[in-house]
Formats: structure tokens, C-alpha cells, sequence
């Protein structure tokens, strides 16, 4: 292993010097230092976290973070513009909150704040407590006739205006006491032959049979508590609103769920190591397949909703793989499961509003298969009312869906290879939008006629609020930011909240009106503009939105290019390469960026003499389903391809410098670093590998099994996947960070690599371990050593 080089330049050690740091903040037009751009945050301005509406849609309530510490304030101000104030005290009682439901005149909303269920009145503004306890409300939704109901765990609850709070259903993974135990001998004998024994069983059967005989006729009772039986664990619930009728969806309570992790933790509060149980491998074992129950909540009845008529359940895609690994063949239909959020947002059982439809999103456990079916519930059975097949995997951000007012299914789907959003009316579903773009985020307007969308019409990294008719129609673009990152419509329907960012703007918040009329930048009322003068009066270099020509059938590849005012016609400047991690994100957008550090980063770097690029590869989002799934079965291939043809973009269009290129990332950044320093040995001198996965095998369940299925059916694909298999490629110069806490990728990943090389008998490598730093890295000295050692990587590999 080398040791890190500790000789710089003079003017390096200025660049580096954190002493400098508040003099820089003090002064724009200073030279930035790398203590700028590792620093607290704090120091650029807290971003809008979450926004929401005030209940009569004059005003507008968000999220900051306080300057040094975790804590997030509730600041006010007017949907007009204004000063705003923050809320504290007393002032804090009177507030709504984010995601509030509607009844079905519109006339009140329902939402959850601390945890509690509140009403509030859309005509008088009275606010109604529904609920004070230290319990966790959650998923509140109103029936057409005003009733509302809402869960704590697996137990629901209902409320009317003058009536309170009544428990609705109970469903308890437990046997049911009152059915009689299951046969035996030995049982039978004891009673046939002990008369106390036998009397004193008929008497407690005579007391619950008259106890639930009373229950039926007395409406001040609660319905009786429903039992799935010991043997399940219950995994989620969903009531109707008019409280008739219940899904719950369940899972074998013995399962095998696989053998999880222990990661050390050394330096600890106690002094002594410590040990966090952390997840399982990908393959070791699958998800548990699922059950779903419907349940009729007056009589206490379930019932089984079979998943056997599902278009394609019986058939197996990975067959022709279990016969290639020797395998058995699958025996029966496909487990599936049926997966919401953790707070519900996105939930995979859903009820219209009269209660007379229930929609439930299921997937295949291979990722291969996703359907939408709607339940009959006087016949206990699914009906499938669209599925979505994909060879590769089903790309789950765009599964949404919901009912409309008028007992219509919408859904988003990729069947046309991007996401775009459909309508059933009863029978197949009709796309009401269509285009090479994508629809993400719909919400259906106050009228229940036009859904609100994000969209990306006009190019892959521009984020608009858009709107269209229920019923298809022209698309229209409601705003003009170009960078919108989420929204919330008013009570009333009438304006639109955006959260919006640009590539040095944190994400901030602007009004505008839903119709679009007159939709511009100029016409949105921005309300914040949280960013500090020492970061806002910078001059930031703005990226260039660059097209990248693929020599390798892709087309395009969008990238941001970093690079100086003006180019010195005789010099060519020495190249670094950034990849995005996550895999499916993108970052060449117009909005303000994941990787902000690394932005102002990029800015020091061109400061120093290089050129910056940085794309969304194949695999990025924003694209389509094709790009997402080129990586299928081969990751790090196609998005090596989409480098080497960056580079050779820079030296033909920007000056770059082929002999002097480097390379860096985080996460799947790192993973792609490693690809790229092994794979094509020497076209980059040096490549920082942060975070990085070595060896899929090693990862989680949930994204590997999408693109690689699992390493007993598809070993090849985790072979031609992973970086350890290619480690003695490796003839340049390589860093190695990781965090030793990090519970997404875990230590063990680089420590793999570590031995690896050192079997190899690699040179020119190192590695950096941070004992207080999970995956994302949250202290400011961790940050600033990382990228200390990036750059002086960079520069003692590519200045010479």
C-alpha cells in the first residue's frame, strides 16, 4: 500500500487551508478554498425541507433547519410574499401540515401532525384535536358521508363530527378464541370422562355466545376483533372508509427471513466496540411472499384473495436460468408481495372514497411482474386491471396509482417505455399522456377532472409542474423554473406551492396559479430565498448542459460540464470525471444538485486548472425504462462505455488532455471507479473509489436482485458485475475512502478490496477508513480529509 504524499505546491496549501474559511466566506471574489466547499452547510443556508398550505390557502408553512444544530423550525409567511416569521410557542398550535386529505365537498381536511389526527373546518378555519395520545397516527381518509378513519398500528379507528373517536377494526395475528381447538384424543377423553371439566366449558361457551349476541344488537360496542391465526405476522391493514370492509396483508411468521449482518463499531461513547445488526445479503433469502386477506368487518369474516387469476403469475421468467444452475423448477404460481412506504405515502392498497372500490398494487418477488388489480368484494376475489412485464425489472418509482371521483383507476406505468400516466374506466387502461419524457409525482386536482404532474417535456434535466385532462387532452406546462423539485396544490385548487431549485439555489419555495395563465419564472411569486451572502454573492461557474455523442448505440448521454471562461487556445487541461451515485438517480438537471459539495468542489478544481464532467450515465433516471435497464446483467459495462466516450468528447471539444484523466465517485460512483481503473487500465492515471461495492454479492436484496437477479440463479451476472473480479487490471493510481459505520455499503466491501490488492501485489493504491462516518458523511472534518486527499491525488497524478 503507498503512503498518501504529503508534498503541495504553495499554492495548494493555501487552497487547502481551513483557517481561511471565514476570511472566504467574507469576501465572493476570493479564491475558493477546499474548506468552503467541506464545510457545515450551514454556511451556504438551509434549504426548504417540506412545505404545506395553511388551511385557507393565504398562507405558506415550511421546514428549516437551525444553524448548528439538527433541529427543524416551522417558519409562516403570506402565499403573496412578505417577511416571514418563525413559529414558536403557542404559535405552533394553530398550524396544518404536509399531505392533508379532503373530504369529499372540500369542505374540511384531515392530516397528522405530531403524530396526532387533526380536522380542520375550510370555511371557518375551527381546528378540531381528534386525537391526544403517544400513539402514531397514520393514513387518515374521509368517506363520502363525512365519516374519517385513520390507524394506529393494526387497530382503526373512526370519527364524525359530534360523535368522537370509536375503534372501527382490530385484526390481531392470533387464533381466534372462540372457534373450538383443533381435534384431539386426548382432549376429547378428558371431557368425555371429567363432568367439572365439561360443565365448566359449556358455561364459558354460553357466556361468549350471549356476550356476542349482546355485541350485535349494541351499537355502542366495538366490532369484534378480527383473527388471520398465530402462524402470520401482519405485515399491513387498509379500512374502507365507510369502516365495512378491511384488507390486510400478511406473511408466514416463521419465515425465513435470512441471516443478517453484525457491523463493529469502534470508536464509541462507551469505550468498548460495539456491534449494530445490519441487513442481509441479496439472495440470502428472498423476501417472504405474502398473503392478502379481505375481511368483513361487521360479521368478522376473511376471506383468502387468491392471487392464481393474475395475467402471467404462473409463469416463470428465471426458468430457463434454475435449469442452467441446476435448480429446481418452480413449483406453483409466483410468490409476490404487496410493499408500502413506511409513512403510507405510497401505499400499495387503496380505497376510493365511498368504499365501494379497493385497488392493490402486487408485485412479483423475481421483480419481473407488476399488477394492479381491484378487489370484488361481494365475491372475495382480485381482478386484474393492468400488468406491467418488464425482461429486466419493473422500475418502482413509477408504480403510482389511485382512484378518481367518478370510480375511474388511474395508474402510472413505463409499458411505453417511459413513465406516463393512464386511466381505467372498467376495461384496459388509456394513456392520457405519451412522449419520450417522463410523468412522476400525479395529483389530482381540487376539481377531480385535471391531474397535476411533474414532467420533463422539454429536455431530461427540466422539471415543470404540468396539467391535463382526465381524459387526455394537450399537456400544459403550469410553471417556468425549470428546476422543480415537488409541489402542493391549495385547498381550493386554485394555486399551486412549488418547491423549486436552480444548480446554486437550494431548494426554495414560489407560488403560482394552477391554470398556468401567463405561467412563467416572472410571474411565480417567489417567497424564500434562504441561501447567505457568502455563498449567494459567489460567482459560481454555471454548468454547461452538454449532449455527449455514444460511440456504442446509446445515442445521447446529457452531462454538466465545469470548465474556465476562457480557454488558453495553446493549453491542454487535465480532466477529472465525476459519477453519480445511487445507480438510477440523475444529477444533470437544472435543479440544485445531490452532490452540492461536489459542484463547489468542481468549481476549485476548474479554478486549478482542469476540466470538469460529470453525466448521467446509462442507468441515470430521467431517461426512460431502456436506459434504465442497459446495466441489466452486466453492470459497469454500458456506463463504462458512456465515460470512455465522455473523454474522448472532452479531448475533441474541450481541450482535454487524454494522458492526463482522472476519476472519481461515491457509492455507485465508487463501484464505477473501480470498473473504470480496472476494466481500461490506463485511460485514467487516477481514480477515487468513495464508499465503493466491490463484490455484489455483498449488497442488499432489493436493488441487486432488480439488475442482477440472485447469485445462485445468475452467478455469471454477479461475476461480470463485480470490481474484485477484475482488481488485477489495476496500473494506476487509486484511492480508497470508506466509512466503517457505513450500514449501506458496508466496510467490509473496501476491506475485500484491501485484501485483494494486497494478494495482487498492487502498487499506487491506498485507502482511508472515517470510524465515525455511516454511507452518507456527516462531519465537516471527514468531508474535508476525503477530498484533501482527492485533490492531492489529482494533483500529484495529473500535473505532470
Amino acid at each position: 500500500m503507498r503512503p498518501a504524499y504529503a508534498r503541495l505546491a504553495a499554492l495548494p496549501l493555501a487552497l487547502l487551508a481551513s483557517a481561511a474559511f471565514a476570511q472566504s466566506a467574507a469576501a465572493p471574489t476570493a479564491p475558493l478554498i477546499l474548506a468552503d466547499t467541506m464545510a457545515d452547510p450551514d454556511w451556504i443556508g438551509p434549504p426548504v425541507e417540506r412545505a404545506w398550505w395553511s388551511w385557507d390557502g393565504q398562507r405558506v408553512q415550511y421546514q428549516l433547519k437551525r444553524d448548528g444544530a439538527i433541529i427543524r423550525d416551522t417558519w409562516q409567511t403570506n402565499a403573496a410574499g412578505g417577511a416571514a416569521q418563525r413559529l414558536d410557542g403557542a404559535a405552533r398550535n394553530d398550524v396544518d401540515a404536509v399531505n392533508p386529505v379532503y373530504d369529499a365537498a372540500r369542505s374540511r381536511m384531515a392530516f397528522i401532525r405530531n403524530g396526532d389526527v387533526f380536522v380542520r373546518d375550510l370555511r371557518s378555519g375551527a381546528l378540531t384535536q381528534v386525537t391526544r395520545s403517544n400513539e402514531t397516527e397514520s393514513r387518515p381518509q374521509f368517506s363520502r358521508d363525512g365519516n374519517l378513519v385513520f390507524r394506529v398500528d393494526n387497530q382503526w379507528f373512526q370519527w364524525r363530527a359530534g360523535q368522537g373517536v370509536s375503534q372501527a377494526a382490530q385484526v390481531l395475528a392470533q387464533n381466534d378464541p372462540a372457534k373450538a381447538p383443533k381435534a384431539d384424543a386426548l382432549r376429547d377423553y378428558q371431557l368425555a370422562t371429567i363432568d367439572t371439566l365439561r360443565n365448566d366449558r359449556a358455561q364459558r361457551e354460553a357466556s361468549r355466545e350471549q356476550d356476542e349476541a349482546w355485541r350485535k344488537s349494541d351499537p355502542s360496542r366495538a366490532p369484534r376483533a378480527v383473527y388471520l391465526g398465530s402462524d402470520v405476522e401482519i405485515v399491513d391493514t387498509a379500512l374502507s372508509p365507510d369502516g365495512r370492509y378491511l384488507l390486510a396483508v400478511t406473511q408466514d411468521k416463521k419465515g425465513e427471513a435470512g441471516t443478517g449482518g453484525k457491523m463493529p463499531k469502534y470508536v464509541t461513547e462507551s469505550g468498548y466496540e460495539e456491534f449494530e445488526e445490519v441487513r442481509t445479503r441479496v439472495g440470502r433469502n428472498e423476501p417472504l411472499p405474502q398473503k392478502l386477506w379481505l375481511v368483513d368487518v361487521a360479521t368478522g369474516k376473511s376471506s383468502e384473495l387468491k392471487f392464481d387469476k393474475l395475467p402471467g403469475i404462473s409463469e416463470d421468467p428465471l426458468a430457463a436460468m434454475r435449469k442452467a444452475a441446476k435448480k429446481d423448477a418452480l413449483k406453483g404460481d409466483r410468490p409476490v408481495r404487496i410493499e408500502t412506504d413506511g409513512d403510507g405515502r405510497n401505499a400499495a392498497v387503496r380505497w376510493s372514497d365511498d368504499g365501494r372500490h379497493a385497488g392493490v398494487l402486487i408485485r412479483a418477488t423475481d421483480n419481473k411482474d407488476r399488477w394492479i388489480a381491484s378487489v370484488d368484494l361481494a365475491g372475495a376475489a382480485l381482478q386484474a386491471r393492468h400488468r406491467l412485464n418488464d425482461k429486466a425489472w419493473i422500475g418502482w418509482d413509477y408504480n403510482d396509482f389511485g382512484w378518481l371521483p367518478d370510480g375511474g383507476l388511474w395508474l402510472l406505468s413505463e409499458q411505453s417505455g417511459y413513465s406516463h400516466l393512464y386511466v381505467s374506466d372498467g376495461g384496459a387502461a388509456k394513456p392520457i399522456t405519451s412522449g419520450k419524457w417522463e410523468v412522476s409525482d400525479p395529483q389530482l386536482g381540487a376539481d377531480g377532472k385535471t391531474f397535476f404532474f411533474l414532467c420533463n417535456r422539454k429536455w431530461p434535466g427540466d422539471y415543470e409542474v404540468c396539467a391535463v385532462d382526465r381524459n387526455g387532452g394537450a399537456v400544459r406546462e403550469v410553471t417556468a423554473l425549470d428546476g422543480v423539485e415537488n409541489f402542493a396544490l391549495s385547498p381550493d385548487g386554485r394555486k399551486v406551492l412549488v418547491r423549486y431549485s436552480e444548480s446554486y439555489v437550494p431548494p426554495q419555495l414560489a407560488v403560482v396559479d394552477a391554470s398556468g395563465e401567463g405561467a412563467g419564472e416572472g410571474r411565480a411569486v417567489k417567497l424564500t430565498d434562504t441561501r447567505k451572502d457568502g455563498f449567494k454573492q459567489r460567482e459560481w461557474i454555471q454548468p454547461e448542459y452538454v449532449q455527449v455523442p455514444s460511440k456504442h448505440g446509446a445515442g445521447t448521454v446529457w452531462g454538466k460540464f465545469y470548465g474556465p471562461k476562457n480557454f488558453d487556445p495553446g493549453k491542454k487541461y487535465p480532466i477529472v470525471m465525476f459519477v453519480h451515485g445511487a445507480g438510477f438517480l440523475q444529477n444533470v438537471s437544472e435543479r440544485y444538485p445531490n452532490y452540492f459539495r461536489e459542484q463547489m468542489f468542481h468549481n476549485l478544481l476548474v479554478q486549478q486548472g482542469y476540466v470538469v464532467l460529470d453525466l448521467d450515465y446509462r442507468a441515470s433516471q430521467g431517461y426512460g425504462r431502456d436506459w434504465r435497464t442497459a446495466i441489466y446483467r452486466q453492470m459497469g459495462h454500458p456506463e463504462l462505455e458512456d465515460y470512455l466516450d465522455g473523454l474522448d468528447w472532452l479531448v475533441a471539444n474541450k481541450q482535454g488532455d487524454a494522458g492526463r484523466a482522472g476519476i472519481y465517485g461515491g457509492s455507485y460512483g465508487g463501484f464505477m471507479t473501480f470498473m473504470a481503473l480496472y476494466r481500461a487500465p490506463g485511460k485514467f492515471k487516477a481514480g477515487a473509489a468513495l464508499r465503493p461495492v466491490s463484490d455484489w454479492s455483498q449488497y442488499n436484496h432489493e436493488y441487486t436482485s432488480n439488475i442482477l437477479n440472485t447469485p445462485e440463479l445468475d452467478p455469471e451476472a454477479y461475476k461480470k458485475s463485480s470490481p474484485i473480479e477484475y482488481a488485477a487490471g489495476l496500473q494506476d493510481n487509486l484511492l480508497i475512502a470508506h466509512g466503517m459505520i457505513d450500514d449501506n455499503v458496508f466496510f467490509k466491501d473496501s476491506v475485500m478490496m484491501t485484501q485483494k490488492l494486497i494478494e495482487l501485489r498492487k502498487d499506487k493504491w491506498e485507502i482511508a477508513p472515517y470510524p465515525l462516518e455511516r454511507h452518507g458523511f456527516v462531519h465537516p472534518d471527514a468531508w474535508y480529509d476525503e477530498y484533501r486527499r482527492i485533490y492531492e491525488l489529482f494533483e500529484r497524478t495529473l500535473k505532470k
